[in-house]
């Protein structure tokens, strides 16, 4: 419990310019702030010490630290690669440490004795549902989000939030104030100034991906192993799912692998646009298809698709605490049974490939080896060929013989 007589405020706080702005506005507005900085990895030591530190100078009566990592990793990062799933196939929810910040951060409500919950959202993007609609999923609380509010004056908000912390006498970092950052385990996303105006990204928003110029000589391979889809180990040696995802975005960032930009359709209606870098992810992903293409049967891979498609929808809008989501990954835990072995990812800079697959439960006769050997006759092949376009073949001979009416 708070020891003023203020009324406690919970605010999740990142140290960028939206969340300095809330710690402002909050403590103007009276209340006890309590900022909780939910770390889902991606920062030094220094830059989570800076967010402490910056909490407290606009005045946080308590700043709180909350470790996420091994969370993101068992809550997103497993089942995301499990359905290998990408908005509009580019996009892999990057932002999904959203919905673990809030409920920890709603966890501190509960140990203060509030209901009351502040975020740095404004009214255009889709981390509004996902703030709004986690907290609606989970518990009984009420929201206030300052820099939605604050969209009521006209201009751009950006500028008027930094206008105010000029004015209040609080600095503001450069790159803060042109971008918007937001660095996790999962990588970097990245918006604001030229990249929503649809223009060529400057060289400043690479930020785990190297540039050309950069790139080593020697070709990098590194091979990941599974068991029963989750990756375990690293070249052989065993890793803590967090360390594997922070290996990979070095080794492979260095190579320029992973960086991306991406046009999605936010759901109130506009166009958003972000630079993003997850070259562990990628790295993740095409490991696990390249397994679990050679492990899972023609219809167990031609599902993963639908599958992939409605859980990023979900995941992607705000739904993560949908009982849909959770049949879904209901169905793709049993698909992981044979997912096991290793996988080797080679680059030589830019991109990667899946160059050899390693595992006990390859679908394959050693008597049947495509383009080398096979198990039948060609007298069954020619049958299987007819008997499957059976249909086809009847459909065709019987319109041409109605003078071709319905062939175009």
């Amino acid at each position: 419990m708070s020891t003023t007589n203020k009324i406690p405020m919970v605010l999740a706080f990142s140290g960028g310019l939206d969340t300095s702005y809330c710690v402002l506005e909050l403590c103007a507005q009276g209340y006890d702030v309590h900022t909780v900085f939910v770390d889902t990895g991606g920062l030094s030591q220094d830059e989570v010490q800076w967010i402490e530190d910056r909490a407290l100078a606009l005045g946080a009566s308590k700043h709180h630290l909350v470790d996420a990592s091994q969370l993101i990793w068992d809550e997103f990062v497993v089942p995301l690669v499990w359905s290998q799933s990408r908005m509009l196939g580019e996009y892999p929810m990057l932002c999904s440490d959203r919905y673990l910040i809030v409920c920890l951060s709603l966890q501190l409500c509960d140990e203060l004795g509030t209901r009351h919950f502040a975020h740095g959202c404004t009214g255009m993007g889709n981390d509004q549902l996902r703030f709004d609609q986690t907290v609606r999923s989970v518990g009984d609380y009420e929201i206030h989000a300052l820099v939605r509010d604050l969209q009521k004056q006209p201009g751009n908000i950006r500028d008027i939030e930094i206008e105010l912390l000029k004015n209040a006498g609080v600095s503001i970092p450069e790159k803060t104030g042109k971008y918007s950052i937001n660095e996790n385990l999962l990588g970097v996303t990245i918006s604001g100034s030229e990249i929503d105006e649809f223009e060529a990204p400057d060289a400043e928003t690479w930020q785990l991906s190297r540039p050309r110029k950069e790139w080593p000589e020697q070709p990098l391979q590194v091979a990941i192993g599974f068991e029963q889809g989750r990756a375990v180990s690293v070249n052989g040696q065993a890793m803590a799912g967090p360390e594997i995802l922070q290996f990979l975005n070095k080794a492979f960032g260095q190579y320029g692998v992973g960086h991306h930009i991406y046009t999605g359709d936010v759901s109130i209606g506009l166009k958003g646009r972000i630079v993003f870098e997850c070259p562990g992810i990628d790295a993740l992903l095409l490991a696990h298809q390249a397994l679990e293409d050679c492990v899972n049967t023609r219809l167990q891979n031609q599902f993963r698709h639908q599958v992939a498609q409605r859980w990023a929808e979900m995941v992607y809008t705000g739904f993560f605490y949908e009982p849909h989501k959770q049949d879904l990954e209901a169905y793709l835990a049993s698909s992981q049974s044979a997912v096991t072995g290793t996988v080797t990812l080679e680059t030589t800079g830019g991109s990667m490939h899946a160059v050899a697959v390693e595992s006990d439960f390859i679908v394959q006769d050693p008597d049947a080896v495509y383009a080398q050997r096979c198990n039948w006759s060609p007298e069954e092949a020619e049958g299987f060929i007819k008997l499957l376009g059976q249909s086809s073949t009847t459909a065709m001979r019987v319109r041409a013989a109605q003078g071709g009416k319905a062939i175009k």
